[in-house]
């Protein structure tokens, strides 16, 4: 067995998705978990798979403030140490207000913090990719009924319909309701009787995970009003599965591996069970109708009978111990049970039904908000505790509460757990950046330039176990209007490297003919005959610039339509150094063992791609494209191997293989999904003029300037890399840029550092 000195820690790629969007969330369990390790009981990122966190030499962010993914994508050839250093990339959503606290998971005080994990809602429930606020308010401990947004205190109904959500409550909550877009496939339950204080209660639970489509239904529990379970069905998702989020759903790929019931099976299932006036109860029970697909009308969230400051909610597990003395979703289990949540939740409701007074439930809430908080705090804070118990329960909030100053260090355990071991975090930065919040459990360095920040970046690293350097874009070049230039062109440029003339041909040939020849090698977009030539040509536009390349080297100079044709790019200052760009991208990292493959009559699953083709051994991993709009399986896809040489065997061999009465074609990929989904050159009209005839706006600064910035700055990276420990782990992020108008979403990239 090897020793520990011996091992070399690595981030396992087999998680990442070629599609996969990484949420500032799970970069911070990335980080959380490299920086503590098992031995302070982090869990493993949801993501990626971090090997032998004990052997990291240290841990380093470098953030390029300012720049996005349309900057990596637009500026692809002059980053070419980022691109040969890190094998993995992934996408990142648009930037938050505080874009270091997103990532570093940081919050305010002590005090505010224990409140907010009390009664935060779990993230991946998020209808957006979530991240820290970057001034959090403390939550209202005294509950006042008339702040609640259900179940006001002047209401003249005393059952059950005293906590029916109205419409209007319903619409501002994301629920699924009558009459809203995009809810073409959505089913009504049928309950459509008039709902009374005896109408029967049901509970309500859901778990998802995470798919190409975004979350779907994994399993269903539903609970009637004695506590019994009437339904718990286990649902096999339509799309293949990138997260099974185990840690919240208690779901595992072993689980659902023999499930055959699908979506569809459980919805019949409802419509079947829930009488006409049936109410549902459920803790954001606006998750689970999206999840299951469902409208319902009559519906009781728990989320909502008491929210915090700002509408915060609390979780069910806090509000079921608080009013029920129950203890639900257990540390000691995997994940949670959608059968003891649903049970939880009628209880909550029920319960509360019962109450004459909400006064003492407001009072049991208020005690069991405070009664940790005093075994969590010590010095002078424990000798004003007793007064607080006789404050009333404004007063009480208001003396929990400390002033917000700001973001500080202090994410429990992390942070603080280095401060332990008498290590603290360094933070280099542009001193214009005000994102650095001062704290003792960090080293502030701030600097005047991005040559000051990589001269002390390479003397202060060493001393620390985990850096953020910040490299900064000069303003100028983040403007509105030349970001959206750089957009423009960036479309501009993927439109015509995906394009391709075919010609000449006679005067009356079939444009079918040509379309069927050609779309074998991929979907063809748009497909337009030029007739300013002495002879037509025909300018296809296909979606992926594999199949552009795919077309030029299989049929340039063949006979088509009783013509020998040529198959040739555009010629514009976009398509000048195509030649660059392809060998630049056969040979990317992030394409390496990667082939394209097209020309099949029907659409494949996974499992029909993985029986054609299971006399390849080394496969990976199998990649299939979807459609964004209708959630449709592409007619092309990709396949990795484990090495090069058994992706180039398994091309060669595909290339002779006959697909039925077709031919099956293939080639080195050329496009991880990042590189043209930026700039969405996609044309919104089939007829959109040619790429010959689009105008391109030209901007030398833009072109020139802004090169030689990330050229440098590429060049810093790489210069500071080589000064780096053997096993550092390194994660570079582009944060994405806001303004007014649009956001440009961020990117990032991975590695650990391997010997020079």
């Amino acid at each position: 067995m090897r020793s520990v000195k011996e091992m070399i820690a690595f981030v396992s790629p087999a998680l990442f998705h070629v599609n996969g969007e990484i949420s500032h969330e799970q970069i911070h369990e990335l980080l959380r978990y490299a920086t503590l390790g098992k031995r302070h009981h982090a869990a493993q990122p949801s993501w990626c798979h971090l090997y032998h966190q004990r052997c990291l030499a240290g841990i380093v962010v470098l953030i390029l403030q300012d720049a996005s993914r349309l900057h990596f994508s637009s500026f692809f050839l002059q980053l070419t140490h980022l691109r040969k250093i890190f094998r993995h990339r992934f996408g990142l959503p648009c930037p938050p207000s505080n874009f270091v606290s997103a990532v570093l998971g940081l919050q305010l005080n002590p005090t505010v913090q224990i409140r907010e994990e009390a009664c935060a809602e779990p993230s991946y429930l998020s209808r957006q990719d979530s991240s820290v606020p970057s001034n959090l308010k403390a939550l209202d401990l005294s509950m006042d009924v008339q702040n609640s947004p259900v179940g006001e205190s002047g209401s003249k109904n005393r059952g059950l319909t005293r906590f029916l959500l109205s419409e209007e409550q319903m619409r501002e909550e994301g629920y699924p309701i009558l009459g809203l877009p995009n809810l073409r496939d959505f089913v009504h339950t049928g309950c459509s009787g008039k709902v009374t204080d005896l109408s029967p209660l049901f509970g309500l639970d859901c778990e998802m995970c995470l798919t190409k489509q975004g979350k779907e239904l994994t399993r269903v529990s539903l609970v009637d009003v004695g506590g019994h379970c009437v339904m718990d069905e286990l649902v096999k998702p339509h799309n293949p599965v990138l997260n099974y989020l185990t840690s919240f759903s208690g779901i595992t790929k072993e689980i659902l591996q023999p499930v055959k019931t699908r979506l569809k099976d459980v919805q019949d299932k409802l419509k079947h069970l829930l009488p006409s006036d049936a109410v549902l109860v459920g803790h954001s029970i606006n998750y689970d109708l999206q999840a299951l697909q469902m409208i319902h009308p009559n519906v009781i969230d728990t989320s909502l009978l008491f929210t915090g400051n700002c509408g915060r909610k609390f979780k069910l597990k806090f509000l079921a111990e608080a009013f029920l003395g129950k203890e639900i979703q257990r540390g000691d289990k995997l994940g949670h049970d959608s059968t003891e949540d649903a049970r939880a939740a009628l209880e909550l409701v029920q319960f509360l039904i019962l109450q004459e007074s909400r006064k003492s439930a407001e009072l049991s809430l208020s005690n069991t908000l405070v009664c940790p908080l005093k075994s969590n705090v010590s010095g002078n804070n424990m000798q004003a505790q007793p007064q607080l118990s006789c404050m009333p329960c404004d007063e009480r909030s208001e003396a929990l509460s400390e002033p917000s100053y700001g973001t500080s260090l202090t994410h429990p355990g992390f942070l603080d757990t280095l401060q332990s071991n008498g290590q603290r975090i360094l933070v280099l930065g542009r001193k214009e950046n005000k994102e650095f919040p001062s704290s003792s459990l960090s080293e502030n360095i701030m600097c005047t330039s991005n040559k000051e920040v990589l001269q002390r970046a390479k003397e202060e690293i060493p001393r620390s176990f985990i850096s953020i350097v910040q490299f900064s874009l000069n303003t100028e070049y983040v403007q509105a209007d030349l970001m959206e230039e750089m957009n423009e062109k960036m479309r501009m440029k993927m439109l015509q490297m995906s394009s391709v003339y075919v010609g000449p041909f006679r005067k009356r040939f079939c444009l079918q003919s040509v379309r069927r020849i050609f779309q074998v090698f991929g979907p063809i977009l748009s497909l337009h005959v030029v007739t300013e030539t002495h002879q037509p040509f025909v300018c296809i536009q296909y979606e992926v610039l594999e199949a552009a390349q795919l077309a030029v080297e299989t049929l340039n100079g063949t006979n088509v339509e009783g013509c020998c044709i040529k198959v040739q790019r555009p010629v514009s200052e976009f398509t000048l150094d195509w030649d660059l760009m392809l060998k630049e991208l056969e040979e990317d990292l992030v394409n390496e063992g990667i082939i394209y493959i097209s020309g099949f009559k029907k659409t494949l699953t996974e499992k029909d791609l993985q029986q054609k083709f299971s006399h390849f051994k080394d496969i990976e991993a199998v990649f299939l494209p979807q459609d964004h709009k209708t959630g449709k399986l592409k007619k092309y896809y990709f396949l990795k191997f484990s090495s090069s040489a058994s992706a180039m065997d398994a091309l060669q061999k595909i290339n002779e293989q006959e697909n039925g009465s077709g031919k099956i074609w293939g080639r080195k990929a050329l496009t991880p999904s990042y590189f043209h989904e930026d700039a969405e050159f996609v044309p919104q009209d089939p007829e959109s003029p040619p790429p010959s005839e689009l105008f391109a706006r030209g901007d030398a600064r833009l072109d020139n300037d802004i090169k030689e910035v990330m050229k440098k700055l590429d060049k810093s990276i790489y210069k500071l890399y080589k000064t780096l420990q053997r096993n550092t782990l390194c994660v570079v992020l582009l944060p994405g840029t806001k303004s007014p108008h649009r956001s440009f979403s961020g990117f990032g990239l991975i590695g650990i550092k391997e010997d020079n």
